[in-house]
């Protein structure tokens, strides 16, 4: 089962980029995040279209999450327990087949320091305490999406201008690490320990024409899950193409 991950920035200003990567890459699922449209405008008929059966939660302008599947999505599950009507659309969970899919977009944290920096770490710690009580990770169970940090220095530009910025700070990865901690393996890392793969490369300094990006979008796994992973890959040419996202898709495949 080939599973992706894509903060696609705007499903309905992607579309056409979504589309024909849908059709060219076939996956069975894709996680999307960033889709940043409410449930009743998101373009379902051209993804349905191309046999995709969609799980979405969205919210106007920002945010917004969906899973995208050839196959039947169960038990689809929105939000952390103690979210309201007024919090951001961030979590979508569900079952496709033997997979246990948990699809986050990590809040962004503007800057270390900043009160949206603390609501960063204060939402990554309710979604560690989520996965421990919800998941038992003897499953396979599958966390990815846009995390907005990156686990160490081998997924920075230039980690000497990114120390303990936002995204890299040592808080950050800390709050991370508690999540991997609970039984969770970078799938990544699993297969390569080399650095200079990167996710995301900012528009505004021209980061991919230069090759400054960073790894941002992830794959935690469980044990069982980790074992039926045979690759992930980052595919770097959709976002060297027309009007694209500043993600790139990020694609496992799981036996």
């Amino acid at each position: 089962m080939k599973v992706a991950t894509w903060n696609v920035n705007s499903i309905r200003a992607r579309l056409p980029r979504v589309l024909a990567w849908l059709e060219s890459e076939s996956p069975d699922v894709v996680c999307l995040q960033e889709t940043k449209c409410l449930d009743e405008v998101f373009p379902r008929e051209p993804i349905e279209d191309l046999g995709y059966r969609i799980a979405h939660f969205g919210q106007k302008t920002y945010n917004g999450v969906a899973i995208l599947s050839k196959r039947t999505i169960e038990d689809v599950v929105t939000g952390l327990p103690d979210d309201t009507e007024s919090s951001d659309k961030r979590v979508i969970c569900a079952q496709v087949d033997d997979l246990l899919l948990v699809n986050l977009y990590v809040v962004n944290g503007q800057e270390v320091g900043s009160p949206k920096y603390a609501y960063k770490l204060d939402w990554l710690a309710r979604v560690q305490q989520f996965l421990k009580e919800r998941y038992d990770l003897s499953e396979k169970v599958v966390v990815t999406g846009d995390f907005n940090i990156t686990v160490d220095d081998r997924d920075v530009y230039d980690p000497d201008a990114w120390r303990e910025k936002i995204l890299c700070s040592t808080p950050e990865r800390d709050a991370l690490r508690r999540i991997t901690d609970l039984g969770l393996t970078d799938a990544l890392r699993h297969h390569t320990q080399e650095g200079g793969i990167y996710t995301w490369w900012d528009f505004r300094t021209r980061g991919f024409q230069r090759g400054n990006g960073l790894r941002i979008d992830h794959f935690l796994v469980s044990a069982p899950a980790l074992a039926a992973c045979q690759s992930i890959s980052v595919d770097t040419a959709e976002r060297g193409r027309e009007k694209p996202s500043d993600h790139a898709p990020v694609v496992a495949t799981f036996t």
